[in-house]
C-alpha cells in the first residue's frame, strides 16, 4: 500500500471498514461504554452546576468562596485535566470526572447568568409579599434561568462528547469509541480510524437530536 492511501483512504473504503466496524460486537459495546459516560457526565454536571450557579448568585459569600475555583478550571487546559485525574481515578473514572469539570462551569455560568436577567421588578414582588424561599425557588429563580439552562444543555452535550472521547483516546479505557480510535491509530489503521471517527460524530449528532426534540417537546407543553 502506498504511503498517500495510507494516510488517505478512499471513501468507498472508509464506508466499507465502517460498514463492517458498525456490524460487529465491539463497536456497540465501545458506543455504550462512551454514551455512558457522556450521559453520566451530564446527569452529575447539571444539576450541581444549577445548584452552585443558584447559590453563587444569591450569596455573595458563597460567590467570594467558589468564583474563584470556577476561573481556575476554567483556564486549566483539557489535557492537564485529563493526566491528573488519570493518576487519581485511573482509566474508566477519569473521562466522567473530566467530563464534569468542563461542563460544571458553563452550567454554573448560565445559572448565574439568567438569575441576573430576571427583572427587579419581579424580585420586588416576591419581597412585598414576602413569599418564602421555596416558592421564590419554583416561581421566580427556576422559570428565570430556564432558557439559559437549555442553552447550556445544547452546547454542553456536545462539548461533553469531545472531552470523553479525548479522555479516552489518551486513557484507553476498556469498550470506549476513543479506545477504538487510538487502536487503529497505533496499528496504522486509517480507514478504521475514520470509520470510528464517523461513528462517534454520527453518535453525538443522533444525542444532539434527540436532545433538541426533548425540549422542544418540553417546551411546547408549557
Amino acid at each position: 500500500m502506498r504511503g498517500n492511501e495510507l494516510l488517505l483512504p478512499g471513501p468507498v473504503s472508509v464506508m466499507r471498514t465502517f460498514a463492517s466496524l458498525a456490524a460487529s460486537e465491539r463497536f456497540w459495546l465501545a458506543l455504550w461504554g462512551s454514551f455512558y459516560r457522556v450521559a453520566f457526565g451530564m446527569l452529575v454536571s447539571v444539576p450541581s452546576g444549577i445548584a452552585a450557579g443558584i447559590l453563587i448568585a444569591l450569596d455573595k459569600r458563597i460567590e467570594a468562596l467558589l468564583k474563584p475555583v470556577l476561573i481556575a478550571i476554567s483556564a486549566t487546559p483539557v489535557i492537564s485535566v485529563i493526566l491528573i485525574a488519570f493518576l487519581w481515578f485511573g482509566q474508566e473514572r477519569t473521562p466522567v470526572f473530566t467530563a464534569f469539570l468542563m461542563i460544571f462551569p458553563i452550567i454554573t455560568a448560565n445559572t448565574i447568568a439568567g438569575i441576573n436577567a430576571i427583572d427587579p421588578k419581579l424580585k420586588e414582588v416576591f419581597d412585598i409579599y414576602r413569599l418564602s424561599k421555596k416558592q421564590r425557588l419554583l416561581s421566580l429563580y427556576i422559570p428565570g434561568i430556564a432558557p439559559f439552562v437549555l442553552g447550556a444543555l445544547r452546547s454542553g452535550l456536545s462539548l461533553c462528547w469531545k472531552v470523553v472521547v479525548a479522555a479516552e483516546v489518551m486513557v484507553q479505557p476498556a469498550r470506549a469509541l476513543g479506545t477504538g480510535m487510538q487502536n487503529a491509530r497505533a496499528q496504522l489503521e486509517t480507514a478504521e480510524l475514520y470509520a470510528w471517527t464517523a461513528g462517534t460524530i454520527l453518535a453525538a449528532a443522533l444525542c444532539q437530536a434527540a436532545l433538541s426534540v426533548i425540549l422542544g417537546l418540553m417546551q411546547k407543553r408549557r
